[in-house]
């Protein structure tokens, strides 16, 4: 039986805290100073404070991720925490497969955010390590059970191609009811706006550890 690679097992911290958790401590893309500094409780306005408190209230280290950019509009950071909120712990969709459709879409996106805190919460949740590292290495995982190839290809069609074909959708059809395939759709939808909240604030992992993907990899 193969182990875990060692870049999995050395993300054990999101997959306990999740990439709220995971990102706290981000230090900037780059050495010139952050596009967003990040921001403390104590620094928070009247209108920000409310939507800071709840954001507490899922994360014991404080205000990270694309939440430390989504505060600034706090009107729309409240809309925004809402949905997190309910495709992260609320949505039909089981635990493994809306994790493998998160790491799906920070794939795309080589978001290092989106993949240092969600691939060890997607092996947390049961999906095999060695679909994590084939997904990765920009493949299509070759040993999925039918729920996950079910997943990868509807996700990965309608994020490359705009559109679902009927053939992938009567599959997903066997495997899902309609509200679950509404979430999952959602689910990749929100995470591609989390990549891009995540890209144009720079937000990249722990100043202590590796990015998952690296310069002039595919």
């Amino acid at each position: 039986m193969n182990s875990k690679p060692l870049w999995l097992s050395s993300l054990a911290l999101a997959a306990a805290g999740g990439w709220l958790a995971a990102t706290m401590l981000a230090a900037p893309a780059t050495s010139k100073e952050p596009r967003f500094p990040q921001l403390t409780m104590d620094q928070l306005d009247a209108r920000q404070k409310p939507l800071g408190e709840q954001i507490m209230k899922v994360s014991s280290v404080g205000i990270g991720g694309p939440y430390n950019p989504m505060i600034r509009s706090p009107v729309l950071g409240q809309r925004l925490f809402d949905l997190f909120y309910y495709l992260r712990w609320e949505t039909s969709v089981p635990t493994k497969l809306n994790e493998f459709a998160i790491i799906i879409i920070g794939r795309q996106w080589r978001s290092q955010v989106e993949w240092f805190a969600h691939a060890p919460l997607a092996a947390k949740a049961g999906l095999s390590p060695d679909i994590i590292a084939e997904l990765k290495a920009n493949k299509r995982p070759s040993k999925m059970a039918e729920d996950e190839a079910v997943v990868y290809d509807f996700v990965t069609e309608l994020t490359t191609t705009k559109k679902v074909t009927d053939e992938t959708y009567a599959r997903a059809k066997k495997v899902f009811n309609d509200q679950q395939i509404v979430d999952l759709t959602a689910v990749a939808g929100n995470y591609v706006m989390v990549a891009m909240l995540l890209a144009m604030a720079e937000e990249t992992v722990p100043p202590d550890k590796q990015e998952p993907f690296k310069a002039g990899e595919p």
